[in-house]
């Protein structure tokens, strides 16, 4: 079975750091691009950050420019997300996505139209308080 599996989740306080992993499992991540994304209670899911199967291509979204790096590591089938400089604006499930089985072809059109992916993880939870 196919699944990807999101961890690395918790409370933080503001200007605090955590990094998330998105591990996958039943098939070969060096095929396919990966994104993360992120839902707020009462908003819209949004790309934060996508990157190509090879890892040499990265899009990421204004507000995570600069703070945020998204990294892969295709032997280990992970592909994380080093979250810096954290405000409370940044709370959200986060999630990631595979374009297995979707018609995206690049990674920006991959983090601007999460509704076309189909493969995702349970999420995990982000909260940055004092």
């Amino acid at each position: 079975q196919v699944h990807l599996v999101e961890s690395g989740g918790g409370l933080v306080q503001p200007g605090g750091s955590l990094r998330l992993s998105c591990t996958v499992s039943g098939f070969t991540l060096a095929y396919y691009a990966v994104g993360w994304f992120r839902q707020a209670p009462g908003k819209e899911r949004e790309g934060v950050a996508c990157i190509n199967n090879r890892g040499s291509i990265t899009d990421y979204a204004g507000s995570a420019k600069g703070r945020f790096t998204i990294s892969r590591d295709n032997a280990k089938n992970t592909v994380d997300l080093q979250m810096n400089n954290l405000n409370p604006e940044d709370t959200a499930v986060y999630y990631c996505a595979a374009d297995f089985g979707s018609p995206v072809t690049t990674v920006q059109a991959m983090c601007r139209s999460p509704s076309l992916l189909e493969l995702w993880g349970q999420g995990t939870l982000v909260t940055v308080s004092s």
